[in-house]
């Protein structure tokens, strides 16, 4: 399965279950990953969201295997070329449901979170990470443009400068430089992540469902900007 579901009360816990793979991404898995947020926006009685990876890598981006087996320049640089403009999409739509649930959501970053899966990170209300967490975005590094939701994201939360380091250098930030610029919640001990995920949910699950709703879609307005896709 590419995904455990775990439904516990107001709380619905999906992770990415590919580890072999460091839960790396292909368009069948994005839109596998689409399918189960809008469950979740039909579940009246989910009130929280926590999304995690398994075994030691939150989400590793696009799958590599999908840029093998052609030696052929020309075949490459078609391959990357239709990669470039699916993909941005396909990113942009799960990154849109998960970003204007109704839900609260709860990032809970185990590991590398990469590309497609920095861009999931920066949907979620609230993000803790372990100590070991590395975030970065390749794609320009793979002849992809990161735009539309996601970088407009990371450049409010970032400011441009920093931004462009992100975007254009494809730059590593680690968990605790991402949490002393506010881009995280909290770094925490592997063994901690997952007791401080739940205790967050259940915090948030003991709100006014509609209040948090209604406020979180006005914090949205002032981040989110125009999509580009």
């Amino acid at each position: 399965m590419n995904f455990l579901i775990e439904k516990n009360a107001a709380i619905t816990t999906i992770t990415f279950n590919r580890p072999e793979r460091r839960n790396c991404l292909d368009a069948e898995i994005i839109l596998e990953f689409e399918r189960h947020l809008q469950t979740v926006r039909d579940d009246r009685d989910c009130r929280v969201l926590i999304v995690t990876g398994a075994g030691n890598a939150f989400c590793a981006g696009a799958d590599s295997a999908m840029f093998k087996g052609s030696a052929d320049p020309a075949e490459r640089r078609a391959r990357m070329s239709a990669f470039g403009k699916r993909w941005p999409r396909l990113i942009g739509r799960a990154f849109d449901v998960l970003a204007n649930l109704d839900q609260i959501t709860i990032g809970a970053i185990n590991g590398y979170a990469v590309g497609g899966g920095w861009s999931f990170a920066l949907a979620f209300d609230f993000a803790i990470a372990v100590e070991a967490a590395e975030f970065w975005v390749p794609e320009v590094d793979l002849d992809v443009p990161f735009r539309g939701g996601p970088a407009n994201v990371l450049a409010a939360r970032l400011g441009p400068w920093r931004a462009k380091e992100a975007i254009l250098m494809c730059r590593h930030y680690s968990a605790q430089e991402l949490l002393a610029l506010g881009v995280i919640n909290r770094v925490v001990r592997p063994d901690e992540l997952m007791p401080a995920a739940r205790e967050l949910a259940q915090t948030m699950a003991a709100k006014s469902p509609e209040a948090l709703a209604a406020s979180k879609r006005g914090i949205n307005a002032v981040f989110f900007g125009q999509r580009q896709f």
